[in-house]
């Protein structure tokens, strides 16, 4: 069935089908049509969903965090400074390996004050144990929704699905939707790794853990995120089978003669499309990577399919301020590091607060590094803007 939805529109379907046993929420812009319009399902009685309005963002994800650990499936919504008070429970939500499902509407973090997107929030807590999955498009915003149910209970790992704001959640596009029945086979019945409702097999939750143990919680937390990848891999390849719907950890378009590309996350790869389509159409070998999958890093996707460039763009929404260059960056250039070839990288930092990111701009992108290919690595400027004055 085709639907006209915006990103946030599209999310709010995918929860209704997916019927989650609790959801929390506090609204904050531009992620509150999210669970306002998800609150209309709850009065209407479309789902059995215990709605939990709560006074802050810090206590959705409690709620959330008491409900996951009670055995039930729990979901909310957020944006910038509410995801920024909730970083104390990220860390427990992942800690205490609970499949939460929070769906997170990029936007700038404060000060100064502003609604619109970049990628400040949610790479702010990329270190908080959690998956993180970036959305093209309000298709992609639907369907890995969806994924993510299934990725956090196999993988007993909380999971960000992330639009970026007001670009995808307020823009509407026509989707493809599935039935409620082919949701709910796909994503099956919850089976808790445990459940503090179950007085016949008592458990003791989030104690006080000193040295003798703590390092050995925290590795094996570390190994749950090490082999996310496969359990990402497996959600996405039974979706493809059953529904006949790719989604990938990381897309190529037009690579495979390509001496030089860009790599970025999020709406920005629509846009890139478009740039690359035109200079191929010029004759020039360029090509772009998207990549989905921001935590777990996706090692060997990267390397596999960057190594043979020459030089290599990333588009980056986010200012990494005192550090060497911005997140996105700085692991890519990471995972690259110790291949015998690799490309020349750049960082090009864009969109701030909101700022708009044109096909020709890009373009301009494109062609810089195509003049740069061939230069030594040493005599090349690593940090670059876009559109700023």
């Amino acid at each position: 069935m085709i639907l006209a939805k915006t990103g946030n529109e599209a999310i709010a379907y995918a929860m209704k089908q997916i019927n989650p046993d609790v959801v929390a929420a506090y609204p904050i812009t531009p992620s509150t049509e999210i669970v306002q319009i998800f609150s209309s399902y709850v009065a209407d009685g479309e789902v059995d969903t215990e709605f939990v309005p709560v006074e802050s963002e810090h206590s959705a994800m409690s709620a959330c965090i008491a409900a996951a650990a009670s055995g039930a499936r729990a979901m909310t919504a957020t944006s910038a400074q509410g995801l920024a008070l909730m970083h104390e429970m990220l860390f427990i939500a992942s800690g205490l390996r609970l499949p939460i499902v929070l769906c997170v509407v990029n936007r700038a973090l404060s000060a100064p004050l502003n609604i619109h997107c970049d990628h400040t929030d949610s790479l702010a807590s990329r270190d908080s144990g959690w998956i993180q999955i970036f959305c093209e498009d309000a298709q992609e915003a639907y369907d890995t929704t969806i994924c993510a149910i299934k990725i956090a209970e196999k993988s007993f790992l909380p999971v960000m699905v992330t639009i970026d704001g007001f670009i995808i959640s307020h823009c509407m596009q026509r989707i493809e939707v599935l039935s409620d029945e082919e949701v709910k086979s796909f994503i099956g019945e919850y089976k808790p790794n445990y459940n503090l409702l179950d007085v016949e097999n008592p458990i003791t939750l989030g104690p006080a853990c000193l040295p003798d143990s703590f390092f050995e919680h925290k590795r094996a937390q570390a190994e749950g995120m090490n082999q996310a990848l496969r359990y990402i891999e497996e959600v996405f390849k039974e979706y493809k089978e059953r529904f006949n719907r790719e989604l990938f950890i990381l897309e190529e378009y037009h690579t495979k003669d390509a001496e030089v590309g860009i790599l970025c996350m999020g709406s920005t790869s629509g846009t890139a499309k478009i740039a690359v389509d035109n200079l191929r159409g010029k004759g020039y070998q360029v090509g772009l990577f998207k990549l989905r999958v921001f935590r777990p890093i996706a090692v060997s996707y990267l390397q596999r399919s960057l190594k043979n460039l020459k030089i290599l763009g990333i588009l980056e929404r986010m200012e990494g301020l005192s550090a060497f260059g911005g997140p996105l960056f700085n692991e890519v250039r990471s995972v690259l590091y110790d291949e015998p070839e690799r490309p020349i990288i750049i960082s090009y930092v864009y969109g701030l607060g909101g700022r708009e990111i044109t096909p020709e701009e890009i373009e301009e992108v494109f062609l810089e590094l195509l003049s740069l290919k061939n230069k030594k690595r040493e005599n090349i400027e690593k940090f670059r803007y876009i559109n700023v004055r």
